[in-house]
């Protein structure tokens, strides 16, 4: 499970570098057909939209296998035992795991359905709004996986190592 935790963040970090590249070259060009050129284009405006959406969704999505990676208040949890500290770590992941099959997983699934079934495109880029919007479901899974990586470990700490 280790190597697949490495190698699943080693993913995600190229892939969120080269969505940022592509994002920023975006901005960039629209600026230039702006301002130099006189002229906007039609598709970065859009582009860079759905750069950020792939962008903030993933990143959440990896962001929540970084154990030291998220913003928090632990202030109570380090007036917890070692033993009380792993169990609230199982529930808390156990939370986002169900919070991630159903809202992203099921609910990100439906709604790439539906767009995909609907035949919803987008209108600069001329893409299917489900191909969007398919990071959502994806990221759920990446989420699942890491709570279930995460509850693992505390299993497999001694009680110092946490």
């Amino acid at each position: 499970m280790q190597k697949i935790y490495s190698q699943l963040n080693s993913a995600i970090e190229v892939l969120l570098v080269f969505i940022f590249g592509l994002m920023v070259v975006d901005v960039v060009w629209q600026v230039i057909a702006r301002y130099v050129v006189g002229q906007s284009s039609s598709f970065t405006e859009e582009f860079a939209r759905f750069a950020l959406i792939w962008l903030t969704v993933l990143g959440a999505a990896y962001i929540n296998g970084q154990k030291e990676g998220h913003l928090s208040m632990d202030v109570f949890m380090m007036k917890l035992s070692k033993e009380k500290q792993q169990l609230r770590i199982r529930r808390i992941q156990s939370l986002i795991a169900v919070f991630a099959f159903l809202v992203m997983v099921i609910g990100g699934g439906n709604l790439v359905y539906i767009t995909l079934k609907l035949g919803q495109v987008a209108p600069a880029l001329s893409v299917p709004l489900g191909f969007v919007y398919l990071i959502v479901p994806i990221s759920g899974l990446i989420i699942i996986f890491f709570s279930f990586y995460h509850i693992k470990n505390t299993f497999e700490l001694k009680h110092d190592e946490y």
